[in-house]
């Protein structure tokens, strides 16, 4: 007579142990993980908060170095405003004619040096804007066009050492009020007259005017920073002529993560 093997295997009593006893482990080893899972989170969303804060603050401050002398303001905590400056140089103060003068309208000057030997981004063109000797006080104030001048053409060279020769416009004739003492000019880019940075709703905005009218602080333009708890800005001019201060402090929060950053930039009030 043949025996007939028998099968074994689990019954559903084993397979239903089984299944509690690793439910019962894995609680216990997620309460063990969960801590540092937890920590690495938060710890990417700090170094993420710091990324974002940092990189913001640091390009204000390199915004805030190539500023026109005199012109940084703040009206109010949470608004930043200045002219921004492409290039500048040394114009030709002698008794010739190609000298920039001041005692009568003038439609073009030499500038000491050549245009085209300065990097792409930095050359003079048309449409942009000439700014002699900003003192940011009424009769020497660039917001209210007293000493600017836009440059009506192409800038030319000539002559050994080379100069530059900038043309003003002839209608209406152009008039600067002070010379600088030491001859020189700034030039500030057609397309961005009036930088300004604005702090609203939860977002650092940079916004930028091709007229040198104030922004009034608008909270449009491109968005720098997110997550936007308290930022201010504070402008502190200790020499009217030598140097100022510009002190940021930003914080952003995210999912219950702050980090707070302040920031200062030395600017260059010499006009």
């Amino acid at each position: 007579m043949n025996s007939i093997p028998h099968q074994r295997g689990f019954t559903l009593i084993e397979l239903v142990m089984v299944i509690v006893i690793l439910g019962v482990i894995g609680s216990m080893v997620a309460v063990f993980m969960r801590g540092p899972i937890d920590a690495y989170v938060d710890s990417s969303r700090r170094a993420a908060l710091t990324d974002v804060a940092d990189t913001t603050v640091r390009r204000i401050a390199r915004d805030l170095r190539k500023a026109l002398p005199n012109s940084v303001r703040t009206p109010n905590a949470q608004c930043l405003e200045f002219i921004p400056t492409k290039t500048g140089g040394r114009y030709r103060a002698d008794d010739t004619a190609e000298a920039l003068n001041f005692s009568a309208a003038d439609s073009s000057f030499n500038m000491l040096g050549s245009n085209a030997a300065l990097p792409p981004g930095q050359r003079i063109a048309a449409g942009d804007v000439v700014v002699v000797y900003n003192l940011g006080i009424p009769g020497s104030n660039a917001y209210l066009g007293n000493n600017t001048a836009v440059i009506a053409a192409t800038p030319t060279e000539a002559g050994s050492p080379p100069e530059t020769t900038i043309s003003l416009p002839v209608l209406p004739a152009v008039q600067f009020p002070l010379a600088s003492g030491s001859n020189r000019f700034h030039v500030v880019p057609g397309a961005e007259r009036v930088v300004s940075y604005v702090c609203s709703g939860g977002n650092l905005y940079r916004t930028a005017s091709n007229t040198f009218s104030p922004t009034s602080c608008l909270a449009t333009g491109a968005i720098l920073a997110r997550n936007v708890d308290t930022c201010s800005f504070d402008y502190t001019a200790s020499d009217l002529q030598r140097n100022a201060l510009v002190n940021m402090v930003l914080q952003l929060t995210d999912s219950g993560e702050t980090v707070s950053l302040q920031h200062e930039v030395h600017v260059s009030n010499t006009p």
